[in-house]
């Protein structure tokens, strides 16, 4: 095993501070122990910031350019976690400078870059380098049981699937024009939030086959131009001058999977729900369903019940759930997760396999750049229903 790894964020922003919690985090979680973990700079172009999160999180030092970080010799492993058009150039330097990389999702702004990112992956894995994608909600106790109920057969065959990611970030006119607002079509709310909930289809539902009914809306078709650095969703000053929002705030669309089909919607328009991510499952011989909003519990029901017990029960995830056991200092049921811990345990899948930890004695692999091109043709599958006023799309 490694004797020591040296970590590197590119991207101070809100999901950058997310990705630096969870390295100083991640040591501390699950067993074996992990080699020693040196936390050694934040890269951000914006200074102020860099040299914030840098000193917040412990991390030695802050450099404004990425290419700083590909060069250094005290650096092993890298996330990058920037806008999305800008992964594939940092992503292809640092392969090529040997580094291991965890990149955001979605893993371009392109399919052609993302394609050309999984074949740099590809050459660099042929010399030990690893490149991986997290999707973070994979490391969900509550998904991943509802997931063994499933395999195991106790909801029967899957009958169909309902899922929605409601988000309100954008949902005030006065928010800032960022990146995150001038994609090409299929970027905003789906590429946003939608990427997640596509994955988390596939993952309890199986392959995608195809999509129909694809719908976009964009319901504040511009917004003000900053006055200052717009940092994740924050907002600040904003000028007079206005600027056209070119990508969704809004989409829906029903997919075939391998077992089932269902329908799929995502906004970040939608006031009130500041990060409602929702998922239910129906079988031939029950249900389940869980949430963001209550991420420590999963509702399940069986049809093997009484009458007089038929309906939804609560179940509060513990040690015996996917995940929950040696996941956190207090692994006991009741305590409470959240998303930040899962940022931690996609940290330490990612950290394990590049210290060359036994797979079996691992947490589940990160996911592949190639995993993340299909996750992007998914969604531009999504793209060309809409396009074509909902018709059906083959996913490949």
């Amino acid at each position: 095993m490694t004797a020591s790894l040296g970590v590197a964020v590119i991207g101070a922003g809100m999901a950058g501070k997310a990705h630096a919690a969870a390295y100083r985090a991640a040591s501390t979680l699950y067993a074996p122990v992990l080699p020693e973990i040196r936390l050694v700079a934040i890269a951000d172009v914006y200074a102020p910031l860099g040299q914030e999160t840098a000193k917040r999180f412990g991390f030695e030092r802050h450099v404004a350019d990425w290419r700083d970080i590909a060069a250094a010799d005290d650096i092993d492993v890298v996330s990058v976690v920037v806008a999305n058009s800008l992964h594939r150039e940092i992503v292809e330097g640092l392969l090529a400078a040997g580094k291991h990389v965890l990149c955001e999702k979605p893993l371009s702004d392109t399919i052609e870059d993302a394609r050309a990112m999984a074949d740099a992956a590809a050459a660099a894995a042929a010399n030990g380098t690893v490149a991986r994608i997290g999707f973070s909600y994979l490391r969900g106790p509550g998904l991943a049981f509802i997931r063994s109920l499933i395999d195991d057969g106790r909801l029967g065959e899957v009958l169909h699937f309902s899922g929605r990611y409601w988000t309100d970030y954008a949902c005030r006119p006065g928010t800032p024009i960022s990146w995150r607002y001038q994609g090409p079509v299929g970027s905003g709310a789906l590429g946003d939030v939608g990427s997640h909930l596509s994955y988390i289809a596939e993952y309890l539902c199986g392959p995608v086959r195809e999509v129909s009914g694809g719908r976009f809306h964009t319901s504040i078709t511009e917004r003000p131009k900053p006055l200052g650095q717009v940092v994740g969703h924050t907002g600040g000053a904003v000028s007079d001058e206005t600027a056209p929002v070119t990508n969704d705030d809004y989409a829906s669309f029903n997919a075939a999977f391998e077992r089932c089909v269902g329908t799929l919607e995502v906004s970040r328009v939608a006031a009130g729900h500041p990060n409602d991510l929702y998922v239910e499952v129906f079988g031939s011989q029950g249900a389940a369903r869980w949430s963001q909003t209550n991420p420590g519990q999963v509702e399940v029901m069986l049809h093997d019940e009484k009458g007089d017990l038929a309906g939804y029960r609560t179940v509060p995830l513990g040690p015996a759930h996917p995940h929950y056991a040696g996941g956190w200092a207090m692994d006991a049921p009741g305590v409470g997760i959240g998303q930040n811990d899962l940022f931690v345990h996609q940290a330490r899948a990612f950290l394990e396999e590049v210290a060359g930890i036994p797979e079996a004695e691992s947490l589940p692999r990160c996911r592949s750049f190639a995993d993340g091109v299909h996750n992007m043709e998914f969604l531009a599958a999504v793209a060309e229903s809409a396009a074509q006023g909902g018709s059906s799309v083959a996913v490949a």
